[in-house]
């Protein structure tokens, strides 16, 4: 909560080009003193606890409430102004910490500057894991459960804190080069900064009321998409190429399996879109991979109104699929994941083989993740079964959700799974003036989403059977 506080303070770098520099002041000084505030009291409230090992259970229930706690704080900003009410400022909040991108407000470019810089700040932070920046600071082994729960199974280096580090490095730097590049595309440094950090976050944030489509740059274009990719990939898989390790990087999937399905959506899109929402092929392939891409690393920038896409199946469907199956394990990208497709498909392989061999034949099929190598065995089948299937079955109920305030099934299936897989691309539904049980229903489906279900579950279970003990024993 105390690094916290300091990032509260980091928008008001731009507050001296904005008229109401008091106003801006306060929206961060009084939730950054309250963050201190609480990481003062936390701290005083543990600091004569024995040091333990936390497990995972443990560790799924920290992050729970720190993101909860977090997303909270980071909507006071946007209520101190004026700008939001409860409800939409946990919406926009949660959007950024989640690194979805969809967002309540209507008119972008009319926010002040330290507003348009937070909620960039926010995905960027959002995109490496709040858990894992935390792990900064956390010393020997304690750092496992955080790191597990937060989704990320595979430690890049052998000692966590090593790891943290690691990923904070390459974050940096990837952030440096993408600022550098946008601001030779051409963007002003204000434009250049934010778009560099949700590009690598894969939010989505824009500082643009029409997004990208607002530069109409294929430069811009181009960078981005690149930001995106790098954002998608795992952090092991970077750690794998700048450790130089060619061998791992021949041997993951996951790269070559975003490239054929940017590959496979770009053409079927593109050519059932020409005469229909493109005029051209040159045009449809530019829009269409850029959209592709946005949807499959989970980023939401666009090209394009996808409010016109209502009247393209094929289109909408592509992006639908591609929104749920999202980037690599272990990245900054949302969605069901790279890895855990690969499993399926290698799953699925193997029933082949076995069908095929003879009974006694035993099959070893390998599966790389970073520098990691495994062979698949059931319970990694089963655990990429178990949260493929929980993102269907959440997806199918909160599109019925979405349907019951009125909105067509196309449009509530888009929308759903764009905040269900941390996308950030609209239909139309998001907006201020929303149902109010809608915009509930979509942030619940970012919040989960983006600690992958089992998570939350855990940490339910976890509070719950804590609380079962604690009557059991004074009963």
């Amino acid at each position: 909560m105390r690094f916290f506080s300091l990032m509260l303070l980091v928008p008001l770098v731009w507050v001296f080009r904005e008229t109401t520099i008091g106003l801006c002041f306060v929206s961060f000084v009084f939730p950054s003193l309250l963050s201190l505030t609480m990481g003062l009291i936390l701290s005083r409230l543990s600091g004569d606890t024995k040091e333990e090992v936390i497990t995972v259970r443990e560790g799924a229930v920290i992050v729970t409430f720190s993101w909860a706690t977090v997303i909270v704080i980071s909507a006071l900003p946007y209520m101190i102004y004026g700008l939001l009410n409860f409800s939409q400022a946990i919406f926009e909040a949660t959007s950024g910490w989640t690194t979805t991108g969809l967002t309540m407000f209507r008119n972008v470019e009319g926010l002040p500057k330290p507003i348009l810089f937070w909620r960039s700040l926010t995905q960027y932070l959002g995109g490496a894991g709040f858990a894992v920046i935390m792990m900064s600071t956390i010393i020997g082994p304690t750092g496992l459960g955080f790191y597990q729960a937060e989704g990320r199974v595979d430690n890049i280096a052998p000692n966590i804190r090593h790891s943290t580090r690691l990923i904070i490095t390459y974050y940096l730097l990837y952030a440096l080069f993408g600022t550098i590049a946008l601001k030779l595309a051409g963007l002003n440094l204000f434009d250049a900064l934010n778009h560099s950090f949700t590009a690598l976050a894969t939010g989505g944030f824009s500082t643009k009321n029409n997004s990208i489509a607002f530069f109409n740059k294929l430069s811009v274009e181009l960078i981005l998409m690149f930001l995106m990719f790098l954002g998608a990939m795992g952090f092991g898989i970077h750690h794998a190429f700048w450790s130089r390790d060619w061998h791992a990087l021949k041997k993951n999937s996951e790269p070559k399996q975003m490239l054929i399905l940017i590959f496979l959506g770009t053409v079927s899109v593109a050519f059932a879109g020409v005469g229909k929402v493109f005029s051209m092929m040159p045009d449809a392939i530019r829009h269409t991979v850029f959209q592709i891409v946005s949807a499959l690393t989970g980023t939401g920038f666009s090209t394009v109104d996808l409010r016109s896409w209502l009247v393209f199946p094929t289109g909408f469907f592509v992006l639908i699929i591609f929104m749920l199956l999202g980037g690599c394990m272990d990245s900054t990208s949302g969605g069901i994941k790279q890895y855990r497709l690969s499993v399926l498909i290698k799953a699925f392989n193997i029933s082949l083989r076995r069908f095929l061999l003879p009974k006694s034949s035993v099959v070893y099929v390998e599966i790389w993740k970073g520098s990691a190598k495994k062979y698949l065995d059931p319970q990694l089948i089963k655990e990429a079964f178990l949260t493929s299937a929980v993102y269907v079955i959440s997806h199918a109920l909160g599109t019925i959700i979405l349907t019951l305030f009125g909105y067509t099934l196309e449009e509530a299936m888009f929308e759903f799974a764009s905040a269900l897989a941390g996308v950030g691309l609209s239909c139309g539904i998001t907006s201020a003036n929303m149902p109010l049980g809608a915009m509930w229903t979509l942030t619940a489906g970012m919040f989960m989403g983006r600690l992958e279900f089992l998570v939350v579950v855990y940490a339910l279970a976890k509070i719950f059977s804590d609380l079962f003990k604690s009557f059991s024993e004074q009963a």
